[in-house]
């Protein structure tokens, strides 16, 4: 009888210390089980994949260039974010998808990227494409027409997709930067 305690007591340690009982300063999506897989394309032009990310942690932020506000600071933020990662940095991927793809040509985001990390990429494609991401990540997107132009309206979060491409944790505008930091470590 007490080698089956000893076995149960090991079994439930060895769950426990299973990824999927992280807890996150962030709101923990792992149970949801979001579909995280696209195919756009880079501002370098390459067609990429959530495979193509495989073995890295990927912070992912939904946005758009012209944005005067939420996502220059958020891209800031995450420049920050990742230097804040030491010799761990080379291990999060940065990831910019724009809800503009009219005028988030690969041509502007290969001018908008670098700007603030020459690592970190940014996606674009069709209409259909991104509205099919956003309904992935629930991201809320509406073109507002003003004048001769238009903005676009937009949910603000930073999502992190572990080493395996799935959905972990999201964190809206405005968390702290420290407690993304915290939980892009525990996924690394």
């Amino acid at each position: 009888m007490n080698k089956f305690f000893v076995i149960l007591l090991l079994l439930s340690t060895l769950l426990s210390c299973s990824d999927n009982n992280l807890i996150f300063n962030g709101s923990n999506l792992t149970e949801a089980q979001w579909d995280s897989h696209f195919e756009l394309t880079s501002h370098k032009g390459e067609t990429k994949t959530t495979k193509d990310f495989k073995g890295k942690v990927v912070a992912i932020f939904f946005g758009f260039a012209s944005c005067p506000d939420i996502c220059p600071t958020t891209m800031i933020e995450l420049k920050n974010i990742k230097s804040q990662l030491g010799e761990n940095s080379n291990q999060l991927e940065v990831v910019f998808i724009s809800l503009d793809p009219e005028r988030d040509t690969q041509e502007v985001l290969s001018k908008y990227m670098p700007s603030f990390n020459s690592s970190f990429i940014g996606l674009t494609g069709t209409i259909e494409n991104i509205e099919k991401i956003t309904q992935q990540f629930k991201v809320y997107r509406k073109k507002v027409i003003e004048g001769d132009s238009y903005t676009i309206d937009h949910s603000s979060g930073i999502y992190l997709l572990d080493k395996n491409g799935k959905i972990r944790v999201r964190h809206p505008y405005g968390s702290e930067i420290k407690l993304i930091v915290e939980d892009i470590e525990k996924l690394l």
